[in-house]
């Protein structure tokens, strides 16, 4: 068996309150990006489309990764400072305070192990 490396990226357009899951099926049943085995986020930006102040919360699970940080009007912001590790069978997870627009983009790492014959 051997590890498989694969880089990828992902991003998704937001205006809305509800908890939208990042990987897996979305809440309108929308295949997205599946957590079959590890992945290694390195970069979650979110960018801040409008002229409001809105705060984004990221849970792993039910684990707060980052709680209720406030994004600057019409900016860009990196959410991690270092990597994340997500596992497979988890839910990473974003809650917006208000329907203002935002756009998150995740570059990710997975680790997926393949048998090579």
């Amino acid at each position: 068996m051997a590890t498989v490396n694969q880089f990828k990226f992902f991003g998704v357009n937001l205006a809305t309150t509800a908890e939208t899951a990042m990987f897996g099926t979305d809440s309108s049943g929308n295949q997205l990006p599946t957590i079959n085995q590890t992945y290694i986020v390195k970069s979650l930006r979110v960018t801040n489309n409008t002229g409001n102040t809105p705060t984004i919360t990221i849970k792993n699970n039910d684990f707060n990764i980052i709680n209720t940080q406030t994004l600057s009007a019409n900016a860009s912001t990196e959410i991690l400072s270092l990597p994340l590790v997500v596992e497979g069978s988890t839910a990473l997870k974003v809650t917006m305070s208000s329907t203002d627009s935002v756009t998150i983009g995740i570059s990710y790492m997975n680790i997926n192990k393949e048998t090579i014959d």
